[in-house]
This record gives structure tokens, sequence and C-alpha cells, in this order.
């Protein structure tokens, strides 16, 4: 059964925003970095905690970088920086 809460919509910076506290935040188990999707509609929105995944990158920084050394950097297939790029 859903339990109604009130609240506001305040100004946030040059947006708007609705704090997400109290039973609204425990009740779905919301933590800080928690995926939601928000659903759209005339009258309101919905918000979900989402199933799906955070992105994640195919690679690491580390992963990219493993193994690179000044043999095998190929530097040559950089393009040339220009004058601008230089004084900059």
């Amino acid at each position: 059964m859903a339990q109604v809460v009130h609240a506001k919509i305040q100004r946030w910076g040059n947006g708007l925003g609705l704090r997400v506290a109290g039973l609204i935040r425990d009740i779905p188990h919301f933590t800080p970095d928690t995926a939601v999707e928000v659903e759209v509609f005339a009258d309101g929105f919905t918000v979900r905690r989402t199933k799906q995944a955070p992105r994640k990158l195919p690679f690491s920084e580390t992963e990219l970088l493993e193994g690179l050394t000044s043999e095998t950097v190929q530097a040559e297939l950089l393009a040339p920086l220009s004058a601008v790029e230089v004084d900059n």
C-alpha cells in the first residue's frame, strides 16, 4: 500500500529540486549514488530505482596503459602539434 508524503518543490541553483528525505528515502532504500529512472507525466512524475547497472567503460585507465612503453606508444601515429597548440 502506497503511503502519501507531503513535500515541496524548491529552487535549487537554476533548477528545481525535491528533497529525498524521510520515508521518500527510507522505504525504497535510496542511498547516495542510487541509480533511478524518472517517468514523467502531464501532472507529475514517478521515481524508481533502476534495475540497470551503471554504465561501466570497457577498460580502466590502468588497463589501457598496462604494458605501454616508449617503444610501444606509437607516438609517430599522432598528429603533429600546430604552432597555436605549442604557443598555448
